[in-house]
């Protein structure tokens, strides 16, 4: 059944691919995209992480493909796109999700391997991914990127600098191809979610006195859940969004706003 009625949010006939879909946000995202019609291709570093993923959608009544890639190896990334074509013909559909984070701390104590670490995973492998799959969306007549960012890459949080300028980086790679690839009908934009109760989160959310102290700073007074994302998400992969690209959508219970307030 499709997750809603309005043919703008339909995606029957259209192929997705979701990298890091395991769980968290990208397994919320394919879960959407199944309901609204789409194949769904989802990929994580290990097939058996996404066993319940892949059950859950096939449960559902949806079709999905699961296949181990890591964003941080080009030739997994190019044996991924020919295994979706086999199966499905191509992708419309392409979620950047997958992400790593190995350091917590000053920008200046990361030593040069995780700095090597995180902008391989996080920038270039997104660019990976793009690269991979837009000759095949060319052939298809236009299709769909949605690279998912976070509201630290607009302006950092304590001991999270560096991944924070990764995903600086994530949202201008996002504006230059969305002018790169307009006459392609292909529209690139990008997600950037608040703090969100995920298990890459859980250090943040899980401890109490560290919970109390972000949702102090939260105007909703709490994190978001991955579901919440999902009609951004859907939008941006839909019809809908069809003149919609280069843009950055903040979803994050009023945490930016919030952030701007000094009165006491």
């Amino acid at each position: 059944m499709s997750e809603t009625s309005h043919p703008a949010f339909d995606l029957s006939g259209k192929v997705a691919l979701v990298t890091g879909a395991s769980r968290g946000i990208g397994a919320a995202i394919a879960t959407c995209y199944a309901r609204a019609g789409a194949r769904v291709a989802v990929t994580a570093r290990s097939l058996e992480s996404l066993q319940d993923i892949t059950t859950a959608i096939e449960t559902d009544g949806g079709q999905a493909l699961p296949l181990a890639a890591h964003s941080g190896d080009r030739d997994a990334v190019n044996q991924a796109l020919i295994e979706v074509e086999k199966a499905f013909g191509g992708i419309d559909i392409l979620v950047n999700n997958a992400a790593t984070n190995p350091h917590f701390g000053p920008v200046l104590d990361a030593d040069e391997t995780l700095w090597d670490k995180i902008l391989d995973v996080n920038v270039k492998g997104y660019a990976r991914w793009v690269r991979a799959s837009v000759p095949g969306m060319r052939q298809r007549g236009g299709g769909k990127v949605i690279n998912v960012a976070s509201i630290l890459g607009l302006a950092p949080g304590e001991g999270m600098g560096l991944y924070a300028i990764s995903k600086a980086a994530v949202l201008m790679l996002t504006k230059a191809l969305a002018t790169e690839l307009a006459d392609d009908d292909i529209q690139v934009n990008a997600l950037a979610p608040g703090f969100i109760k995920t298990r890459f989160s859980a250090a943040l959310w899980a401890d109490e006195a560290r919970s109390a102290a972000l949702n102090s700073r939260i105007p909703q007074g709490r994190v978001g859940e991955a579901g919440e994302l999902t009609g951004m998400a859907l939008y941006l992969a839909a019809p809908a969004s069809s003149f919609t690209t280069g843009s950055v959508f903040v979803i994050d219970g009023g945490h930016c706003a919030g952030s701007l307030n000094i009165g006491g």
